[in-house]
């Protein structure tokens, strides 16, 4: 018999679905999550109060402050604090012939002040952000798993679309409690409801390493990384110190000034050979300003002041980059907009979990054992699907549990975020699959329940005082995470369900494979 066009754009579909499945679905959650990274990173800080201050007044104390503590450093790099964030965050590369040793890892400043904050050690959002993207592999394999993944999702979005004869009416099609039918509904509309979303969201996550995954065009043109990324990212030529010394002029009236020329507020700069008469002030413009993420940069004198280099970041190529990544990481957007990001992403986490689920639904017989292939893959669901919630919610939790002054504790979280894991991928083997489901989704729940109650013992900063005190992060964030248990505790409910299934009927053309 021959094989029809969307009978084979099926077949791949399946497969790629299902050989990429778990590590998407992964990526999804920790990547949606991370819409709010600068969010989770102040929750996981709760000892930062800081009072709002412009970006120039935050350059001059953290100019001063590390004018005590690195006046011979070859390079500051300086994270100004915007209104998603509330310190100033430096990190300084030392000279080798200096003697003193680094304050730390990573300075963190009150930006009013300048004086040094005291906080618990802790990756906080960046942990999501880093895993959806690297999958806490060494580079450059972890980024290269994440790329091959996403060519596959683009793969398997566009065999899905050949594959519907009825995408349109898909969208408002869904049956419950009919089985493997209600499975293909969810998958569905999960997939049409955001297919916009979908596809931006994975070719935009591979052109933006694209540098990394084909690098023959930028070796063959450049001897040194450093000369392509001056050329397309403005990132400006290093410039040798002279040994004559020269005091650093007014950072902060630079930082105006840039801020006047870009139009917008700055985000970082990065100070080199500081106190030296060759230093230069790199101010970079906020990416909230311009779908395009990578914006220009103005380039002075540290010595006088004067500007030495503007990039523009107009060219054609290097706007097409940075629109690209912008519209992935969606720092442009605002409060509104990034809660919509946030919500497709779901959709994107629900539509791969209910592919994966659709795949075993269509191949489980009733009352026949599974065959091996079929048990190890739904096994794998629910390690993935039930277990990296309540492992995600293991990560929040530590922060709040594991005493702020312990030394190592930003590790200790992550390890509990992947010990969690790895426990209940291990325990759900021993348990029957339908109870393995609803317990996973049932340990999550309770987690993510648990996260605000902890979070009220272990600070001041509980959501009664949240709410009282108009702490409106530290509320919000408390309410989201009832939110999540309130979800998972449905879908425990759902997956304690007896499913009553419906007389299959013989069909011309599969759907779905």
């Amino acid at each position: 018999m021959r094989v029809t066009l969307r009978q084979s754009m099926a077949w791949i579909h399946g497969w790629l679905g299902l050989l990429a499945g778990w590590i998407l679905f992964a990526m999804f959650l920790t990547g949606t999550a991370s819409y709010f990274r600068p969010e989770i990173t102040q929750w996981m800080q709760p000892e930062f109060r800081s009072v709002p201050v412009s970006a120039a007044h935050a350059a001059r104390t953290a100019t001063r402050y590390m004018q005590q503590v690195g006046a011979d450093d070859v390079q500051w790099f300086v994270y100004l604090p915007d209104s998603r964030t509330s310190a100033t965050r430096i990190y300084e590369q030392r000279n080798p012939a200096s003697k003193v040793p680094a304050v730390a890892s990573e300075i963190v400043l009150d930006p009013a002040t300048g004086a040094p904050l005291r906080a618990r050690d802790t990756r906080g959002g960046e942990h999501f952000y880093r895993f959806h993207f690297q999958l806490q592999l060494p580079y450059p394999w972890g980024r290269w798993l994440a790329g091959l993944c996403a060519m596959f999702m683009l793969g398997a979005i566009v065999s899905g679309v050949i594959t519907h004869k009825r995408i349109f009416a898909d969208f408002f099609t869904m049956r419950w409690n009919k089985g493997q039918r209600s499975w293909l509904d969810a998958h569905n509309v999960s997939a049409v409801l955001a297919l916009p979303y979908h596809a931006m969201i994975t070719y935009t996550g591979l052109i933006t390493l694209v540098a990394m995954y084909m690098p023959w065009p930028v070796t063959a043109n450049y001897a040194k990384p450093l000369d392509y990324g001056a050329v397309a990212f403005g990132i400006p030529a290093d410039r040798d110190a002279s040994g004559r010394s020269a005091p650093l002029v007014d950072i902060g009236a630079l930082v105006a000034n840039a801020e006047a020329r870009f139009g917008a507020p700055a985000t970082r700069m990065v100070v080199r050979n500081p106190n030296d008469s060759a230093a230069t002030v790199t101010v970079y413009r906020h990416p909230t300003a311009s779908l395009n993420a990578r914006g220009p940069s103005v380039t002075y004198s540290g010595s006088t002041g004067r500007v030495l280099e503007a990039s523009t970041g107009s060219g054609p190529a290097l706007a097409t980059a940075g629109v690209m990544l912008g519209l992935h990481v969606a720092q442009f957007a605002g409060t509104a907009l990034r809660w919509t990001y946030f919500a497709l992403g779901l959709t994107g986490a629900a539509m791969v979990g209910t592919g994966l689920l659709l795949w075993t639904a269509k191949r489980r017989k009733p009352g026949a054992v599974p065959f091996f292939g079929l048990a190890l893959v739904e096994r794998l669901n629910i390690a993935v699907v039930a277990g990296l919630p309540p492992a995600m919610a293991a990560y929040l939790l530590a922060n709040r549990l594991i005493p702020a002054g312990t030394e190592g504790r930003a590790g200790m979280e992550v390890a509990a975020m992947f010990w969690t894991w790895g426990v209940l991928a291990v325990l759900q083997f021993v348990r029957p699959a339908r109870r393995a489901w609803v317990e996973g989704f049932a340990i999550g729940a309770v987690a993510f329940a648990a996260i605000p109650v902890a979070n009220a013992v272990m600070t001041a900063r509980g959501l009664p005082g949240s709410l009282s005190n108009g702490d409106t992060l530290f509320a919000s964030f408390d309410i989201a995470m009832l939110g999540v248990a309130g979800v998972l505790a449905f879908g425990a409910a759902r997956a304690g369900r007896k499913v009553k299934m419906p007389v299959r009927r013989r069909v011309r053309e599969m759907a779905h494979v």
